[in-house]
């Protein structure tokens, strides 16, 4: 079998375009993972997994990179930092705040923390949960902790118990009824440190993408113009203007197209000179998120992409901001961003195993055969199949589609048994696929080619669901890129959708990234051709919000996570593993107790004994069986 070079295998599933230099394949067609982006420190997954598996640990499993979040810390930092030196941006720094929405999991928060110490990397709280979480995490001295979303008087009291802890605290004004219980509750506090405070503007510009709707002067967030002077009023009424250190602007997540994040922060730098030369003594402009992910490696403006780059992002928010205020004569601002999603998305992947295929024309052991007394629709969707050519494959086909219909309503009068109805099927599939070879030639398809294109693709059954593994795919039609772990050097033979163990419909991924457009199928290898071994795919890119946004849809939790440091030597590590749900901890979840469960299992067990359909030993192992399954992982466990 011909073999595909490694650049045609990169370029094939998208690799090189959405890969951030951070994936590859080795020599031998497996996917690699270079989690620092040095080719020097470069593992080989499939090899990593095959290692797991024989500790006894089953896919699915979450993999997690530690070093590919220090590495997005310090590329976003670092493009900061020469932007300002570009620009002369002299006397104000630029700080990076991590919102915890993205992805609360303690490993990876941890890991964000670590990497950017030196950065001082802060935290953003939208609930007091989140709050309580960062006031107990290490952060370096001057990182901020910025509190938003809405707020009553318990998380404004931890409010102040973070700044009396010496953590640097800036609450954020997001309705005008804050002000008056914020006020209240300086006011009850007494003696000692106090939050500062900031206030969220609603930005006439709107972002773009999938998340535009949390934008522009409708959002669900932020102040009005004449709330905002308001709020300036009230404070500076009260004496406590001074608190006042921070404007906040926030257009969506995802922004794709940089003209949108451009247009925004040209209009909060406005909005923020405006303020200082009312008086307003803020010194922080936060930019908010936005800063988009390239899912698909198209680098244009799509919902999954982004037409700019992380330099460029850089440079358009300090050459703006300081262009405005030298226009307005305000101070530069400390500059903040809340980049979660850029952080984090790149640093998991989920590897999956598929357990079989579902194909529109199942391979059958034998082909089925029709005696001389075969129906006469038999017996000419026979002879079509046999008869087929380049010339004739539309008439023959539309001959065929008739025939199939015709077949049908025999079968449901009686005329037609079942065997003459399965050899039927089976002639039509054969002459569509032909058919369908014979339309892939010709230089212009034609739709109704198309549509049996995907009538006859695959589904292959895949390890894990997408509910709990990948929400978004399911509710936003989210891109994710899907990769092989092995025989990417392979040319794959079919095509086909991936379709998760849930009982729902919806648990399919069915949208696949492609650098013109959004693919329907995915290239993929015939598992059976090498069924000594498990055909493992990777799900890549899943680290921002699917963590936290994931389901336990059909009582399915959360995978294994892994997490894997790569040495200088490239030597692996694995520095830790979060056993992820049991079905106990699942069923937990939603009020069945393994106890009572197992109680009530017992119980019927035992009458079952004494009706003597069981004896005493048998009953008492499928007990144990049942009890065993509490502390099993939720996935199927054949590989």
């Amino acid at each position: 079998m011909a073999r595909l070079a490694v650049e045609d295998a990169l370029d094939m599933f998208g690799i090189a375009r959405w890969g951030d230099g951070l994936f590859g394949i080795s020599p031998s067609g497996q996917l690699t993972v270079r989690p620092t982006g040095d080719p020097r420190r470069e593992v080989v997954l499939a090899s990593v997994v095959e290692q797991l598996r024989s500790q006894g640990f089953n896919t699915p499993l979450v993999f997690r990179f530690p070093q590919i979040l220090a590495r997005r810390v310090e590329q976003l930092t670092t493009s900061f930092q020469r932007a300002m030196r570009e620009f002369a941006y002299d006397g104000a720094p630029y700080l990076p705040v991590y919102p915890l929405k993205v992805n609360q999991l303690r490993g990876v928060v941890d890991a964000l923390l670590a990497s950017g110490r030196e950065h001082r990397l802060g935290l953003e709280v939208g609930s007091r949960s989140e709050l309580m979480a960062a006031l107990a995490l290490e952060l370096p001295d001057g990182a901020l902790t910025v509190v938003n979303g809405y707020k009553d008087e318990r998380t404004l009291r931890l409010a102040i118990l973070g700044a009396r802890i010496g953590r640097q605290i800036v609450v954020v004004i997001e309705k005008l009824r804050e002000v008056d219980v914020i006020l209240r509750m300086f006011e009850a506090a007494g003696e000692g440190p106090l939050p500062r405070l900031g206030v969220r503007f609603r930005l006439f510009a709107r972002g773009s993408g999938k998340w535009w709707k949390s934008s522009g002067t409708t959002a669900k967030f932020g102040l009005s113009t004449a709330a905002l002077l308001e709020t300036v009023q009230r404070l500076q009424a009260a004496g406590r203007l001074d608190r006042l250190a921070m404007l906040h602007f926030h257009i969506g997540s995802q922004i794709p197209e940089i003209r949108r994040l451009k247009s925004a922060i040209r209009e909060g730098a406005r909005v923020y000179a405006k303020l200082r030369q009312l008086g307003a003594p803020v010194e922080i402009l936060n930019v908010g998120g936005g800063l988009a992910v390239d899912y698909d490696g198209s680098k244009t403006a799509s919902d999954a992409s982004m037409n700019y780059s992380l330099a460029e992002y850089a440079n358009d928010v300090v050459y703006t901001v300081k262009e405005v205020c030298s226009e307005e004569d305000v101070a530069l601002p400390i500059l903040v961003s809340e980049s979660g999603r850029a952080l984090t998305a790149s640093h998991a992947l989920l590897v999956t195993h598929v357990l079989g295929r579902i194909s529109s024309d199942p391979p059958l052991a034998a082909e089925l055969t029709a005696g001389p007394d075969a129906p006469r629709v038999v017996k000419e969707l026979r002879a079509l199949r046999d008869e087929i050519i380049a010339k004739t494959y539309r008439e023959y086909y539309h001959d065929a589609v008739e025939l199939r219909d015709e077949m049908v309503t025999l079968f449901n009068i009686g005329l037609i048994d079942l065997q003459q109805r399965a050899f039927a099927e089976q002639l039509f599939w054969q002459i569509a696929r032909r058919a369908l070879s014979h339309a892939r030639r010709e230089k212009i398809p034609l739709e109704e080619f198309e549509q049996l294109e995907r009538a006859l693709h695959d589904k292959y059954i895949a390890n894990f669901s997408v509910f709990q593994s990948a929400p978004d795919h399911w509710a936003l039609d989210q891109l994710f890129p899907v990769v092989p772990l092995t025989r990417l050097t392979e040319p794959p033979t079919r095509s086909a959708t991936l379709v998760d163990i849930t009982c729902d419909s919806d648990g399919e991924i069915d949208r696949f990234v492609d650098v013109k457009e959004v693919k329907e199928v995915l290239e993929l290898h015939d598992p059976e051709q090498q069924p000594e071994r498990p055909y493992d795919l990777a799900i890549m890119l899943l680290g921002a919000y699917q963590d936290v946004m994931g389901d336990m849809h059909n009582l399915f939790g959360a995978p294994d996570d892994v997490y894997v440091i790569v040495d200088e030597d490239a030597t692996v590590r694995v520095t830790r593993i979060e056993r992820g749900d049991t079905s106990g901890d699942v069923l937990r979840v939603f009020g069945y107790l393994s106890e009572e469960l197992a109680a009530r299992v017992r119980h019927r067990l035992d009458a079952r004994v004494v009706e003597g359909v069981l004896t005493e030993a048998a009953a008492r192992k499928l007990l144990e069986e049942y009890r065993a399954l509490f502390d099993e992982g939720t996935y199927l466990t054949d590989a």
